[in-house]
């Protein structure tokens, strides 16, 4: 199988390692010299140091050998870049053949006032007529590109599109499972990393392991009200997508999101957070587009909220415990 991947982040070229066993794989970036450079070393020492590159993985990169010349040849095309990349990258693909999806996970920011798209809707409004789907799940780079067990979800409208991902991927370290239900695979890959600012402040702030599981199971029942009034199947948010990937990411010390919260709590600014990563918190951009996606549909998400008002400035972190602890008391099922 011949597999293109467009963006040489670390779960792009997490992927790429881990299917050079099996298939013909391409990693393609922006740049000929990015290209040149991994090409010299065989690894990506800014994402995944440490990580050696298989001789037969191709690397390309530069604009003369664009996504839409290459994927020409591909089998399956796989969009790899943040979710501010996605638009671009699905527009210069609309005349692709084979089936694509895309690893990331958020809301794009909305170019105007309205509300930000989750990744099917972009698709939706630039490239209507591709086989497309989102692979997803609890999974950090490193230990995929390391060939540790983890488990992926292909969500797809398209049969063609879940089976050309598992096949692609599915391996000894790499289990993929399908699903249909597209909207609430997105819905929990964007809200699990909002979810994982609020867990890294309560860790920073060492508020215990009562709290964290407190903020976890509330965030679930957040991150599953939005999903179902967007569409989505409930029993999709217990899942790998939904509380797999929520889990993980909001207790893992590789999660970028939860990084963020610790480092609010700490003191930090935004800005001094998000800088010292190195690497895009999707979090951090897509917060804002949860919670006006939520009020436009008349969900209530406390804890997003709170995360949102944190990153604005508007909260304190003591504060903004003290903002959720002080809510009136609830029914637990609504």
């Amino acid at each position: 199988m011949k597999i293109l991947i467009l963006g040489a982040g670390a779960w792009g070229t997490a992927l790429a390692v881990s299917a050079s066993s099996r298939h013909e794989v391409t990693l393609w970036m922006r740049g000929e010299g990015q290209a040149q450079l991994l090409r010299a070393s065989r690894e990506n020492a800014r994402y995944l140091p440490g990580v050696a590159l298989p001789a037969s993985m191709a690397l390309r990169g530069g604009p003369d050998e664009g996504p839409g010349r290459l994927a020409a040849a591909a089998d399956l095309v796989i969009i790899a870049t943040a979710m501010a990349g996605l638009r671009p990258t699905l527009q210069a693909l609309t005349a692709c053949r084979a089936p694509v999806a895309w690893l990331c996970k958020g809301f794009e920011a909305p170019a105007t006032a309205t509300h930000g798209l989750l990744g099917h809707e972009v698709r939706a409004e630039v490239a209507p007529h591709l086989l497309a789907g989102v692979l997803s799940g609890p999974s950090f780079a490193l230990e995929v590109a390391r060939g540790q067990p983890t488990a992926l979800v292909a969500a797809s409208d398209h049969a063609s599109v879940r089976d050309a991902l598992v096949t692609a991927f599915h391996g000894n370290s790499v289990r993929v499972y399908s699903n249909d239900d597209v909207v609430g695979v997105e819905v929990g890959g964007a809200v699990k990393n909002v979810l994982a600012i609020a867990t890294g402040l309560c860790d920073g702030l060492n508020l215990g392991l009562n709290a964290r599981a407190a903020l976890i199971t509330r965030g679930l029942a957040e991150m599953t009200r939005l999903g179902v009034a967007l569409g989505a199947r409930p029993e999709t948010f217990m899942g790998l997508t939904g509380l797999g990937d929520l889990v993980l990411t909001a207790t893992g010390d590789l999660s970028r999101n939860r990084k963020v919260g610790v480092l609010l709590a700490h003191g930090k600014t935004l800005v001094q957070a998000v800088e010292s990563l190195g690497h895009v918190a999707e979090g951090v951009h897509c917060a804002r587009t949860v919670t006006q996606r939520a009020q436009a549909l008349g969900v209530d998400m406390p804890i997003s909220r709170a995360v949102v008002a944190l990153l604005d400035g508007r909260l304190q972190p003591a504060e903004a415990v003290a903002h959720l602890m002080g809510r009136d008391p609830v029914a637990e099922a609504s």
